[in-house]
């Protein structure tokens, strides 16, 4: 209790002039985001509870863009993943250097595309459970159950505006483990994954790469560093510098990083070059 707030006993309370609070006069902004950052609301429609009328969803609607690539794909010694650094808010590059990927225990990875803040937040909110799973145990939590872990505690906030599409990359008793886990609880095991705004160009490379067999280690890392590259030379939301991780049998461990110019010089602009 702050002291001004102790009166004596009977003593009147005397009302303050109006001019004691110039402040309460001062003009004040409207509640919500200022005029100039709230964007058109959503097109996303929900029908109301009589007759059926269709109304738009409260909020400002904000329009968040995101832009980013990242990789992984399984080969017979483990898992390569690669991803790019830039962070852009719009068509503004917010950061050259942001790392991608999250290390959530000595064998397992996760990336990050969509909203850096969620991602980070829940992935390391995994990195502790998978931590306590280990306490309890006696073992390292399996790639499976991490992802499946992870994919029910966004699900409980499915359609409340997050932004992640991440992949839980590892090894583990039953070998090497990908999923893809995002925002709406979707999670999907595969072999190869590209998400962000320069999947589309990586895919063209993975495609091209796996297509003539598994790769070895060397292999593969050229492989993703490369397709890393090809999407952001053509992505412009995509860039900064390239880095590849790989996961096996003893963990992981971090490969290479390369500025994308550095990659520009090396591969000629899209020819093939020495890795």
């Amino acid at each position: 209790m702050a002291l001004a707030s102790v009166l004596r006993a009977g003593e009147p309370r005397t009302p303050h002039p109006e001019s004691f609070f110039p402040l309460l006069k001062a003009p004040r902004d409207p509640a919500g985001p200022p005029a100039g950052l709230a964007a058109a609301a959503a097109p996303f429609l929900a029908f109301s509870g009589e007759g059926g009328e269709r109304l738009p969803l409260p909020g400002p609607g904000l329009r968040l863009l995101h832009g980013t690539t990242t990789l992984a794909f399984k080969f017979p010694e483990g898992v390569a993943v690669a991803v790019d650094s830039r962070a852009t808010a719009g068509s503004y590059i917010a950061s050259q250097t942001v790392r991608k990927v999250l290390e959530i225990n000595g064998g397992l990875l996760g990336t990050m595309a969509g909203g850096a803040a969620d991602c980070a937040f829940w992935q390391r909110l995994l990195a502790r459970q998978c931590r306590v799973y280990q306490l309890r145990n006696k073992e390292p939590i399996s790639v499976a159950a991490a992802s499946k872990l992870l994919a029910n505690m966004v699900y409980q906030y499915k359609g409340m505006g997050l932004s992640m599409g991440t992949m839980i990359c590892g090894w583990d008793k039953r070998g090497p483990g990908l999923y893809y886990v995002d925002s709406e609880g979707t999670r999907v095991p595969g072999g190869a994954f590209a998400v962000g705004s320069g999947a589309p160009y990586a895919y063209g490379v993975l495609d091209r790469g796996l297509a003539t067999g598994p790769p070895t280690p060397d292999a593969a890392v050229a492989l993703a560093r490369r397709a890393i590259f090809q999407a952001a030379h053509r992505d412009a939301y995509s860039g900064g510098r390239v880095t590849v991780y790989l996961v096996g049998p003893r963990g992981w461990r971090h490969v290479s990083t390369h500025n994308v110019a550095e990659l520009q010089e090396r591969y000629g602009g899209g020819e093939e070059g020495e890795d």
